[in-house]
């Protein structure tokens, strides 16, 4: 079965992107308390990297690596969600899945202090 979206070119298929992604932050912030608490970080986050005294590419850095956080957790979303999907039954592969996507965002977030106290410190 192919996707009936797939032969969309252009400007139609850029805008139907838009929207695609922007269901997929809607439907993150509405069912993931994890990305909601995350975009919080980042709200607060990005602007204090934005103000402090660092060239421009260390607020880059600093932004990037905050920016990765809701990247890996909207990822992590995804694999939990097509997981759910498939089944709610305990496997040893949905299992696996899951905790491989929750590993992927504690080392996100690990990697966000690192680099801010990298920028700030070295």
């Amino acid at each position: 079965m192919q996707n009936r979206h797939k032969g969309k070119t252009g400007l139609t298929r850029i805008w139907n992107a838009l929207l695609y992604s922007l269901d997929g932050f809607a439907a993150a912030f509405r069912h993931e308390n994890a990305f909601r608490q995350e975009v919080l970080l980042a709200l607060i986050l990005v602007p204090i990297a934005l103000a402090v005294p660092a060239s421009g590419t260390e607020k880059a850095v600093m932004v990037a690596s905050v920016l990765l956080v809701l990247i890996v957790e909207l990822l992590n979303s995804a694999i939990e969600s097509v997981t759910d999907r498939i089944s709610l039954e305990d496997h040893v592969l949905a299992k696996r899945a899951k905790d491989m996507g929750s590993a992927a965002v504690m080392l996100s977030l690990i990697n966000v202090p690192v680099v801010w106290l990298l920028v700030l410190f070295a």
